[in-house]
């Protein structure tokens, strides 16, 4: 909990309505409130870190502009994939989803069911499509649009044939987890911006406005130069599930991909990935190196870790610390904080939750108020905003590629994990050049022996 400074909150915005500068996303009207309470501010003028115009600012208005109509095909019909197909279809007027994948058929039949009692779109049972080779079977239906929310470990192959097949992109986080997937997804996306294909990925903060606001600020020097920071996503145990009889164990790992380091790429990637990116993000500092220790407490289910801590060596030689468990019954922590030689900047929640800037007396100089977002706009969902921004994108011929972007968190998150499990600092050169594969053996036959799968011991030399 944040200390309170002596204004009421009531009192403070009206002080800094009046006071403070008002900043404007794009035409989405949201605004960032900058007060002038501190006396430094009178002593001396921000010092940008980047200039205007040298960073990317997207407009989130609540609708995407009307054009024309765009049909999507979701791979990955589990609660991110319906959610995502959902989050798209409430992005624009003028959207459709027209075609279903998944492993498994039960996903794609339910996924239908909804989108025909919620929305009114029949989607055919000529198309609905299972079983790992589901995604081309999307990607070759008419459709402009790819919504690739199946387990991480196929996204990289997912999303080179949708570039391939000059289709659109929604890749939900995270992208990739081995290098392997990482050169790909990078190869790939050159050749989307090549063939001016939009692609917008599930890194949730640059569609959120407080993020987005925040950017602006600490961009434009209201912390001053960055010097160090933290992030965490502490939380009680997530879902798994148990084995039904009958089911192989690729079927099983399948189903319960979210505990399986090669599906999941564990959860220093999977979930807390976007406390990682968010300090990336802001402060634009890419990792050189990282120094972790992991280990096994609880989780009783797959061969993942649950719980990280990672020292991050960032380009300017200041230090990041990243702190991720998931286990019950513990402090929980989601939340992401910045220093700078003028004062510091936290924003706390999964989604949603303050976001400010402190000087270095502790006193808050800017507040993003969700209540006036709330009275501007009639959407505040990122999780939708991503794909109004997509949409937009698209139909305004402005391509936009956030795969490369959403790679460096993504990368820096294996850096921490391969450090864990090792025991050994890895850096970004290592890790970005390495042979890591976490393709099983036996996955083309679909005959995958999960007994292969071991927990990592630092130390041992022993991975995957």
């Amino acid at each position: 909990m944040r200390k309170k400074n002596n204004l009421s909150r009531r009192s403070f915005l009206k002080t800094t309505a009046l006071a403070g500068t008002v900043g404007v996303i794009g035409g989405g009207g949201a605004t960032g409130l900058l007060s002038s309470c501190g006396s430094d501010n009178k002593k001396s003028k921000n010092t940008p870190l980047r200039e205007p115009g040298s960073y990317y600012i997207p407009e989130l208005p609540d609708l995407a502009d009307d054009g024309k109509e765009l049909k999507a095909g979701v791979i990955g019909c589990g609660g991110r994939g319906s959610g995502a197909a959902f989050d798209f279809l409430n992005s624009a007027n003028g959207v459709t989803i027209v075609a279903l994948g998944d492993a498994f058929r039960k996903p794609t039949d339910d996924l239908a069911e909804r989108l025909k009692k919620e929305k009114n779109i029949d989607i055919p049972k000529d198309k609905r499509f299972a079983g790992l080779d589901a995604y081309k079977k999307v990607i070759d239906s008419d459709i402009d649009v790819v919504i690739d929310c199946s387990p991480p470990f196929f996204r990289a192959k997912h999303f080179e044939y949708a570039v391939e097949n000059n289709k659109h992109s929604f890749l939900e986080k995270p992208l990739f987890v081995d290098a392997v997937g990482y050169r790909k997804i990078m190869a790939t996306a050159k050749q989307a911006e090549a063939k001016s294909l939009s692609v917008v990925a599930g890194t949730i903060r640059h569609h959120q406005r407080s993020y987005v606001a925040s950017l602006e600020q600490i961009m434009n020097g209201a912390i001053g130069e960055i010097t160090g920071g933290a992030v965490y996503y502490n939380v009680g145990a997530q879902w798994h599930r148990e084995r039904q009889p009958g089911w192989s164990d690729l079927e099983y790992m399948l189903h319960d991909w979210f505990s399986w380091r090669w599906l999941s790429g564990d959860h220093i990637l999977e979930q807390h990935i976007h406390s990682i990116d968010a300090f990336i993000w802001l402060t634009g500092l890419k990792p050189v190196s990282a120094l972790s220790f992991g280990s096994r407490q609880r989780r009783v289910m797959g061969d993942r870790f649950d719980n990280f801590s990672t020292d991050f060596l960032m380009e300017n030689g200041v230090h990041m610390h990243s702190m991720c468990r998931q286990i019950d019954g513990c402090t929980n922590n989601v939340s992401n904080y910045i220093q700078g030689t003028k004062g510091s900047w936290t924003g706390t929640g999964a989604v949603g939750g303050e976001v400010v800037i402190k000087d270095l007396k502790d006193n808050v100089v800017w507040e993003f108020d969700e209540e006036e977002e709330k009275a501007n706009h009639e959407q505040t969902n990122p999780f939708v905003l991503e794909h109004v921004n997509l949409v937009n994108c698209i139909r305004r011929n402005t391509p936009i590629e956030q795969a490369s972007e959403a790679a460096i968190p993504n990368m820096a998150a294996m850096m921490g994990r391969e450090s864990a499990y090792t025991g050994l600092e890895k850096t970004w050169e290592e890790i970005t050049a390495s042979s890591l594969d976490y393709t099983p053996p036996g996955l083309e036959s679909g005959q995958v022996d999960m007994s292969i799968f071991e927990v990592p011991v630092p130390g041992t030399g022993k991975n995957i």
